[in-house]
C-alpha cells in the first residue's frame, strides 16, 4: 500500500519525504489556505520535493471551468494528479481529462455508488473519507470494504486512496483490506513508527550498552 501525506506545509513534506517512504501528497483548498501562500505556488514546490502523484484540487463547480482549471493544473507538473469533487458536472471533466492522459482523483466521495461512477468515468483516483464517514455514525472503513470488493469484481483500474484519515488504526484497517493509498496528516504518517515495546527495546539495548539514550 503507497502512502501519501495529505498536506500543504512544506516542512512536513519534507521531513516526511526524507524517510523515502513518501509516495506522493495530497492538497485540498484548506490545507493550501492554511499554508498562507498561492495555490500554483505550493503545488509546484511540493512536486519538487515528492516524485510522486501530487494531488490539487480545482476550485470551480461548472463542467467548462473545470476543464480548463484542470488542464492549467495539470501544466505545473507531470505529476500532478487533477482533484475534482464527486459532483454531476465534474463526470465529463474526469473523462476528457483521462481521454487526454491526465490523472484525476475524485474527491469527497461517501458511498459505493459513487465510488462506482467515478471509476466509470475513468477517474485514476477516488477518495472516500472514512473519517467524516465515522463522524455521522457509518462506518467508514466498511464503505471502503465495499468499495475495494466492487473494483475487484469488475477489475477496474481506478486506485482507492483512504483519505480523512485519522489515527494509525485507520491506516492498519485500509492495509488488511487491501486500499492502494492512504493518504495522513504529518501526525498521523509519524505515529505508524511508533510502538511502546519497540521504545522499551531500544532503551534496553541501550542502557545494557552504557549508551545514554538521546533525547530529541
Amino acid at each position: 500500500m503507497k502512502l501519501f501525506l495529505d498536506s500543504a506545509i512544506l516542512d512536513e513534506i519534507k521531513l516526511a519525504a526524507a524517510t523515502g517512504l513518501l509516495d506522493g501528497v495530497t492538497t485540498n483548498p484548506t490545507l493550501i489556505a492554511k499554508s498562507g501562500r498561492k495555490h500554483e505556488e505550493v503545488v509546484a514546490e511540493i512536486a519538487a520535493i515528492v516524485n510522486g502523484p501530487i494531488s490539487a484540487e480545482v476550485l470551480s463547480t461548472t463542467t467548462a471551468e473545470m476543464l480548463t482549471e484542470g488542464k492549467q493544473l495539470a501544466k505545473l507538473h507531470p505529476n500532478i494528479t487533477v482533484k475534482l469533487p464527486m459532483i454531476v458536472e465534474a463526470m465529463p471533466v474526469v473523462t476528457q481529462l483521462a481521454a487526454a492522459g491526465i490523472k484525476t482523483n475524485v474527491t469527497l466521495v461517501f458511498s459505493v455508488n459513487q465510488a462506482l461512477l467515478a471509476a466509470k468515468a475513468g477517474a485514476t483516483f477516488i477518495s472516500p473519507f472514512v473519517g467524516r464517514l465515522d463522524d455521522t455514525g457509518e462506518n467508514g472503513m466498511q464503505v471502503v470494504a465495499d468499495i475495494v470488493q466492487v473494483f475487484k469484481h469488475y477489475k477496474f483500474s481506478t486506485q482507492v486512496l483512504v483519505a480523512s484519515v485519522r489515527t494509525p488504526e485507520h491506516v492498519r484497517q485500509a492495509a488488511l483490506l487491501g486500499a492502494d493509498i492512504a493518504t495522513l496528516p504529518y501526525l498521523v504518517f509519524m505515529e505508524l513508527f511508533n510502538h511502546p515495546l519497540t521504545t522499551a527495546g531500544v532503551e534496553k539495548f541501550l542502557q545494557d550498552a552504557g549508551i545514554t539514550p538521546t533525547k530529541v
